[in-house]
């Protein structure tokens, strides 16, 4: 199975992702054939910060589990208002 085909299956999820330049925590928002759109979030503020556009070829690791990711969806969900 080639990286991407796994990735594509955790399309919408939070992770950390590292790649050639860099690495972040955020959420994977879509995976193509030749690119990654990845939201970034600001692990202070846990506000999403930019958005980035990565050259998939350029991925090196993507991490989905873990105690600083499970952290960030724990913020997250916290913040998360529901219809009253």
């Amino acid at each position: 199975m080639r990286m991407l085909e796994r990735l594509k299956e955790f399309e919408k999820q939070y992770m950390f992702l590292r790649w050639v330049s860099g690495n972040e925590y955020g959420k994977l928002e879509f995976v193509g054939d030749d690119f990654i759109e990845f939201s970034v979030i600001d692990v202070d503020t846990m506000e999403y910060r930019e958005t980035l556009l990565i050259n998939s070829q350029l991925v090196l690791e993507a991490a989905f589990g873990g105690a600083d990711v499970s952290r960030i969806v724990a913020e997250i969900s916290s913040q998360m208002t529901f219809g009253e």
